[in-house]
C-alpha cells in the first residue's frame, strides 16, 4: 500500500475548463416566500452537479462508474422544503460564518468578547440557528461559473463585522467541482467556511459507505473531549484508528470504542491535520474508493484541516425519491480551518480583519478506478 505524497503537481486538474454549461429551473418556495432556483452544471461527458441558491446547497452530483453508469453520489432532498426542515443535517449547504464548533458559544478579539447560539449544547455549531445554510444567496452565472454571493449583516448571530462573501462553483470536463470562497469584513471578525455534502460513491440511499477505502495525506488529528470540542493537542494518527495513512475501510476501525476517541465521535467525526499545506498552497488532502463502483473521490485543498464525518447521526431520514439515509450511509469531508481555532491561539487563526480577504480553495474531484 502506498502512502500520498506530500505534494502533488495539479497542473491539469486546476484547469477550469470552459465546455460546461449551466442551466437554471424552479425548486420551491421557502417558508418566507422566496421562490428558490436549481443551477444544474453539466460537462461535455454529461456529468452534472445541480445547486440551490438556498444555502448554496450541492443537491445532486451526477458522475459514472466504472462501466459509465451515472448515478447521484450526494445525499439531500427533493425541494426547497427539506433542507429548509428541521431534519436537515446540513446537506450540501454552505456552512458559516463559523463552520464546525466554537466551544460554549463564545470567542474574543482583542479582548472583547462574543456571545453566540449554543445550538449544539453546550456549543455553538455551523454558524448557529440560522447559519449561512438556511439563508437566500444571490445567484450569478458567468460563463461556466456559478457564483453565489451575500453580505452577512453586522452582529447576525452574533459575529462581528458586516461579511461580505463570494462562493464560486465550477465543474470541469474532468469531473472536478471547484468551490473557491472570498470573504471581506468591515470588523474584525472570525470565519470558517465549507461545504457540507455527504458522499456516498455508490449511488445515494444505496447503503453503507464502511466499505469504502479511504487514504489521507494526514499523520496528525485534533482529538476532542465528549462534546467534539478539541482539547487543543495535535496527536498523531500512527497506532490509532485514524491512521489513514495506508489505505483502510472506513469500517475497519469504527466501532472500536475502546478508543476514546472513536466512543466521543460515536465514529469518525473528526478534524485531520492536512500535511504540507500553507497559505494559497493546493495539497491532496485525501482519497476515498468504493470498489463495488469503481469511483473515486480525491479531495485537494488549501486549508489546514479537513472534517472527516461518517454520518454517525443518520438515522432513517427520508431522503431523495423517498429513499432512506440510513446509519453511516453517507460521509463528509470538509476543508476548513480547525474547531474552536477563536479559542486556541496555537490553532491556524480564522480571524479576518478589514483590508484583508478570506479565501479557500477547495476541489472535489471525481474518477473511475477500473
Amino acid at each position: 500500500m502506498k502512502t500520498l505524497p506530500l505534494s502533488l503537481c495539479l497542473c491539469g486538474l486546476l484547469t477550469h475548463s470552459a465546455m460546461s454549461s449551466i442551466e437554471k429551473s424552479p425548486f420551491g418556495k421557502t417558508s418566507a416566500g422566496e421562490e428558490a432556483s436549481l443551477y444544474t452544471l453539466k460537462n461535455s461527458s454529461g456529468a452534472s452537479v445541480t445547486i440551490t441558491d438556498f444555502g448554496g446547497t450541492v443537491v445532486s452530483i451526477n458522475v459514472p462508474d466504472r462501466d459509465r453508469n451515472l448515478a447521484d453520489i450526494s445525499l439531500g432532498f427533493d425541494s426547497v422544503e427539506g433542507y429548509e426542515g428541521d431534519k436537515n443535517p446540513y446537506f450540501g449547504c454552505i456552512t458559516g460564518r463559523y463552520a464546525n464548533r466554537i466551544a460554549k458559544g463564545k470567542f474574543s478579539i482583542a479582548g472583547e468578547e462574543f456571545t453566540l447560539a449554543t445550538n449544539n449544547d453546550p456549543n455553538h455549531l455551523h454558524g448557529g440557528d440560522s447559519g449561512f445554510n438556511r439563508k437566500m444567496w444571490e445567484a450569478t452565472i458567468d460563463g461556466n461559473k456559478l457564483v453565489f454571493s451575500r453580505t452577512s449583516p453586522d452582529g447576525e448571530e452574533g459575529y462581528p463585522g458586516a461579511l461580505a462573501c463570494k462562493i464560486t462553483y465550477t465543474f470541469t470536463d474532468d469531473n472536478a467541482l471547484h468551490i473557491d470562497y472570498e470573504a471581506t469584513t468591515n470588523k474584525p471578525t472570525v470565519l470558517n467556511l465549507t461545504n457540507h455534502t455527504y458522499f456516498n460513491l455508490g449511488g445515494e440511499g444505496s447503503g453503507t459507505i464502511l466499505d469504502h477505502v479511504a487514504l489521507f495525506n494526514c499523520s496528525h488529528f485534533t482529538p476532542t473531549d465528549d462534546t467534539a470540542i478539541p482539547y487543543g493537542e495535535v496527536r498523531p494518527v500512527k497506532g490509532t484508528p485514524f491512521d489513514f495513512t495506508t489505505e483502510h475501510t472506513i469500517g475497519e476501525r469504527i466501532n472500536q470504542t475502546d478508543n476514546e476517541q472513536i466512543k466521543f465521535g460515536l465514529g469518525y467525526d473528526h478534524n485531520f491535520v492536512i500535511d504540507s499545506t500553507s497559505h494559497g498552497s493546493m495539497v491532496h488532502a485525501c482519497t476515498v474508493t468504493d470498489p463495488a463502483s469503481g469511483r473515486v473521490l480525491e479531495v485537494h485543498t488549501d486549508q489546514p484541516g479537513v472534517q472527516f464525518y461518517t454520518g454517525n447521526f443518520l438515522d432513517g431520514l427520508e431522503g431523495k425519491g423517498g429513499k432512506k439515509y440510513d446509519h453511516r450511509t453517507g460521509f463528509c469531508l470538509e476543508t476548513q480551518i480547525f474547531p474552536d481555532s477563536p479559542n486556541n491561539a496555537h490553532f491556524p487563526s480564522p480571524v479576518l480583519r478589514p483590508g484583508e480577504t478570506y479565501t479557500h480553495k477547495c476541489v472535489y474531484k471525481f474518477r473511475v478506478k477500473e
